[in-house]
């Protein structure tokens, strides 16, 4: 009888991964959230940057355009001076006021040839006598056209209630033969590039002028006038 066969259990030894591997290890976390919080930031970092080159983009085709208008058009402010000046009225009333009356004639003067000029409703021309506002007025709606001088002749009027006190140091001052006056302008236009009319600015300034006498009725000698002017939006 042949001999009975035998078997003996073989240990089985774990296999080891090759060297320089590592097993797959997956890890959850815990809120599962990691990935579309990172997709959001890109998507909020790719906007900011497309609307900040946009807007250099803008900005680059105003200042573009800006610059075509100004070598096509040429723009240049207003001038304008003061011609002469009247005293029509400066009477001291009943109840210690006093009432001052002048009437001015304003040199306007367009020097853009390919620029005009509306005088919009609005305007202010005001003259002072130090810090105390004499009398104002307004100056009439019109169209100033290219190259174009206008001659405007404005009354203006005031009632200021310190009346004795401000006649006396006006005739104080007459008594030197130089008298400061200052005439400030403030009017709205618009300005017309060719058959475009743009948006409503403001032209802003003031006239120092030393006259040499305040009485009434006649033309008074302006010494010396200082005109200033510029554009507000």
């Amino acid at each position: 009888m042949a001999d009975q066969q035998r078997i003996h259990p073989v240990a089985v030894l774990p296999t080891r991964p090759p060297q320089g591997t590592f097993p797959s290890v997956k890890v959850d976390h815990p809120s599962g959230h990691n990935a579309p919080v990172v997709k959001r930031k890109n998507c909020w970092y790719k906007c900011f940057c497309w609307i900040i080159t946009t807007f250099i983009l803008l900005l680059i085709i105003v200042a573009a355009a800006l610059a075509v208008l100004y070598l096509v058009f040429q723009p240049k402010l207003p001038k304008y001076s003061v011609d002469n000046l009247r005293i029509t009225d400066l009477t001291l009333n009943f109840d210690l006021t006093l009432y001052a009356r002048f009437d001015v004639s304003i040199i306007a003067k367009n020097p853009n040839k390919k620029i005009g000029i509306y005088y919009e409703k609005g305007s202010r021309l005001s003259v002072w006598y130090k810090e105390t506002n004499l009398c104002q007025g307004s100056i009439p709606r019109f169209y100033q056209g290219h190259q174009n001088t206008t001659v405007l002749e404005v009354g203006l009027t005031g009632q200021n209630q310190y009346g004795t006190t401000l006649l006396q140091a006006l005739q104080e001052q007459q008594q030197t033969g130089r008298i400061p006056l200052d005439l400030k302008i403030d009017v709205p236009v618009r300005i017309k590039l060719g058959k475009l009319k743009l948006m409503k600015v403001r032209t802003l300034g003031s006239c120092k002028l030393i006259v040499d006498s305040l009485s009434t009725n006649k033309f008074i000698s302006i010494k010396a006038s200082n005109c200033n002017f510029g554009l507000k939006l």
